[in-house]
């Protein structure tokens, strides 16, 4: 059985939902805390080229 279908399996059982609950929670308190959330901006704005740094020219 190919691992992608083991997942797949994994993620549709019950111990699976639970898991994936669990880490979703996990991630929006995480994403709550100002801190982290001001660390997840930034590197949007990297990932998206909003950021100066590298950017400019010599």
């Amino acid at each position: 059985m190919p691992l992608i279908d083991k997942i797949m399996k994994f993620a549709k059982s019950p111990q699976g939902q639970r898991a994936i609950r669990q880490a979703t929670d996990k991630a929006q308190q995480f994403a709550k805390d100002p801190k982290n959330r001001a660390k997840i901006d930034d590197v949007r704005r990297r990932l998206q080229g909003g950021g100066s740094k590298g950017t400019g020219t010599h």
